[in-house]
């Protein structure tokens, strides 16, 4: 579900048990060296953006950021925030479930609101 769009790119709600994030280009650039500088520019803001308000309002464990375009051949970046009890960590979250989670996340439409009226401010 796409929650945010500008000039540049979008971000999507990807459905998971973790607070995870998509930041897709608007212009189907296929590797990130392909990206003019402003989108570049606007990426990396973006993941900073969202990486720092991750932290301060769950708290986890650790935050992954990648980019991966096998399947889709698109420049985007995924931010996970990931906790020690989710069901794959310290694997991905695409990888081996390790265990039956047991998170107790503050509601993620409070994080989104937070988010957007940061993003509306820059």
């Amino acid at each position: 579900m796409k929650i945010y769009e500008d000039e540049l790119v979008y971000i999507e709600i990807e459905k998971s048990e973790i607070p995870w994030l998509k930041i897709f280009t608007q212009k189907k650039y296929k590797e990130f060296s392909d990206c003019d500088t402003l989108t570049k520019t606007r990426i990396l803001e973006l993941l900073d953006k969202i990486e720092r308000l991750m932290i301060e309002f769950y708290k986890p464990d650790k935050i992954n950021i990648a980019s991966f375009g096998n399947y889709l051949p698109q420049v985007h970046f995924h931010i996970m925030a990931r906790f020690k009890n989710d069901s794959y960590f310290p694997e991905p979250m695409w990888g081996q479930k390790q265990r039956v989670a047991r998170l107790n996340l503050p509601e993620f439409s409070e994080f989104q609101a937070k988010l957007l009226n940061s993003l509306l401010k820059s």
